[in-house]
């Protein structure tokens, strides 16, 4: 089957953002799933997906499989603490990221900013899902950025997505409160690891995840 990944959903300019393009897959073979990065995704042409591989021309962009997660949450934060932890990253190279980018207009991107909440090795921020934006891949999306901030790395720009498991529970109704945390799983060389989780106001599991972020070599 093709598949096409439309340049609104961009990360970089040039790419899909990470999360939106694993789930895109995860949605085609169901959760939960981890989807490994092997190429930016290329946006506006089609795909071939052959239900294990994202293939452009002879080129894997990414590989999928089915794949159980379980992850020891920390403590949810409540919905007041992530709207005061959130801090739109004004340095990241990508501000047009769907996910993360401030420089998305309200109604466009999911304006997703992570910050670190007051006392906790987590980051958190709200987000208010609306019509159009309601699926898996959009869970995934969501569970995606804040990870990059969770790992403690430098900068936005510092980290790419390697690899991302997910499992969704459930998908959050348009206009649904929710809270997206991150916090980091540890480092290896160039690899950092986090995990995020996806909660409504009200504390219900809606989605996690664990990502493997990579320092690109210089």
């Amino acid at each position: 089957m093709e598949i096409v990944i439309d340049p609104r959903f961009r990360g970089p300019d040039a790419s899909g953002n990470g999360g939106y393009s694993c789930g895109l897959l995860a949605r085609e073979i169901g959760a939960p799933a981890e989807v490994t990065l092997r190429l930016p995704p290329p946006l506006a042409r089609p795909l071939e997906f052959d239900g294990e591989q994202l293939l452009d021309g002879d080129d894997v962009v990414a590989e999928v499989r089915h794949a159980a997660l379980e992850l020891e949450l920390p403590a949810p934060v409540t919905f007041a603490e992530a709207e005061e932890a959130q801090s739109p990253d004004l340095e990241s190279p990508f501000p047009h990221c769907f996910v993360c980018g401030h420089a998305r207009a309200p109604g466009d991107g999911l304006r997703i900013f992570a910050g670190r909440v007051d006392g906790r090795d987590v980051v958190a921020a709200p987000w208010t899902p609306r019509e159009g934006e309601i699926g898996p891949e959009f869970v995934w999306a969501a569970l995606d950025c804040p990870g990059a901030y969770a790992t403690g790395a430098m900068g936005r720009g510092t980290v790419v997505l390697g690899r991302l498991g997910a499992r969704v529970d459930r998908i959050p109704h348009p206009g649904e409160r929710c809270i997206v945390m991150g916090w980091p799983l540890g480092a290896e060389g160039r690899k950092h690891y986090a995990g995020t989780a996806l909660y409504t106001a009200e504390g219900e599991l809606l989605g996690v995840a664990r990502a493997t972020w990579v320092e690109p070599r210089a």
